[in-house]
């Protein structure tokens, strides 16, 4: 008995190796590719979305902006081609505004050596976050200038991008036309200027979830780009 064994020894040890492999271009291809979903209005709380827009379910993208950074210069989409991430915030907010700049300074270390993805922050009170402020704010926090636009411009752009297009802010209905509450939402935004995923910018998992995230987009673009 132990000279058969011995005699097809190199034998079985080949066919359990050949198994392996057969076991993993099995699991290889029966595994999903991965995904995420496409936000439309539809699929987003009416609280956040304006009224003009509310009923759209599909199609929807970030339309064309103009504002103003950190810096005086002028950032439009054709600054954001790629993946990038957006918030609404204001420099002088001392509630939940300081969180959502550290989670957002963290994705910033974390990518700094990614080219493919930027970081886009809207202030909701322009009157106040002039250039100069918002500079100020950008130095005292670290913001890298190349990675991280801190933006802002009429209150009415910032209204019409936040409701209508990242669908992330509330109106609290005080009169004012433009009036704004900046939510917490971290908005995930790809190539092709969709929300693909919204994110507590409060919540470290959350921020860990967005991070993973922006891996699998980027795979999901490397392959249906190539």
């Amino acid at each position: 008995m132990l000279q058969f064994f011995a005699k097809y020894k190199k034998f079985a040890i080949v066919m359990v190796i050949l198994s392996a492999v057969i076991l993993y271009i099995f699991y290889t291809l029966l595994k999903p590719e991965p995904s995420l979903p496409v936000y439309q209005p539809t699929m987003v709380d009416n609280t956040l979305v304006d009224s003009t827009v509310q009923f759209v379910k599909k199609y929807h993208k970030i339309a064309d902006f103009k504002l103003v950074n950190q810096n005086g210069d002028t950032i439009t989409q054709d600054d954001y081609e790629g993946i990038y991430v957006a918030d609404f915030f204001f420099t002088t907010c001392q509630t939940i505004c300081p969180i959502m700049t550290d989670h957002m300074l963290q994705i910033q270390e974390k990518l700094k050596h990614d080219d493919r993805v930027k970081l886009l922050s809207h202030t909701v009170i322009p009157a106040t976050d002039t250039v100069a402020q918002l500079k100020r704010y950008a130095v005292e926090k670290g913001v890298d200038d190349a990675k991280w636009n801190l933006v802002t411009g009429s209150k009415k752009e910032i209204y019409e991008l936040a409701r209508k297009s990242y669908l992330a802010v509330k109106t609290s209905g005080n009169g004012d036309q433009y009036d704004m509450i900046h939510t917490e939402n971290f908005m995930l935004i790809d190539s092709e200027k969709r929300i693909r995923g919204f994110y507590d910018g409060t919540d470290s998992e959350a921020i860990e979830q967005l991070l993973e995230d922006i891996e699998t987009l980027k795979k999901i673009e490397s392959r249906d780009y190539n």
